[in-house]
């Protein structure tokens, strides 16, 4: 099959500048559909693809780290446990584990928070407990108290 979209020139734009903005602009949206309570399954597809699309634009970007690909899959493995699905959600929890080891407590902490919250939707009760315990036992080492109060919260919520 020909490729009829083949790009042969550089974009009239700032593809480093374009990168930089969808990167967070994307995390951004697809957050703001993780904290609405009602989403239809159209919006529940558009949480994910944004957040695919994030993540794609920081792996296009030179200061792209173990940090930022943390976050990217910390947020795809919270939306696929809220869309229930379990296999893909705690995919992207190891991911972000993987990530997220050598990093701060806080982003440890969030790493086991995305692994017990994908453990739970997976009904691995086992599995969830130790992830929650590995959590809690980081959560004091959190500098911010804003941040280890928002992350008590979330394990609360799991």
């Amino acid at each position: 099959m020909p490729n009829h979209f083949a790009v042969n020139n550089a974009p009239p734009f700032d593809t480093v500048a374009a990168h930089r903005w969808f990167s967070a602009h994307c995390f951004n949206e697809a957050w703001r559909l993780i904290e609405q309570t009602n989403r239809s399954p159209d919006e529940d597809y558009q949480m994910l693809a944004l957040s695919f699309a994030s993540l794609w634009h920081w792996t296009q970007r030179t200061d792209c780290g173990s940090r930022n690909l943390s976050i990217a899959y910390w947020q795809l493995s919270r939306i696929f446990a809220l869309i229930g699905d379990g296999a893909n959600a705690t995919r992207y929890a190891e991911k972000c584990l993987h990530h997220s080891y050598g990093e701060t407590p806080f982003f440890l902490a969030y790493a086991h928070e995305a692994a017990a919250r994908a453990a739970r939707v997976s009904n691995d009760r086992d599995r969830a407990a130790h992830h929650l315990a590995e959590a809690r036992k980081l959560g004091p080492q959190v500098a911010d108290g804003e941040d280890r109060a928002n992350l008590e919260k979330d394990l609360g919520s799991i």
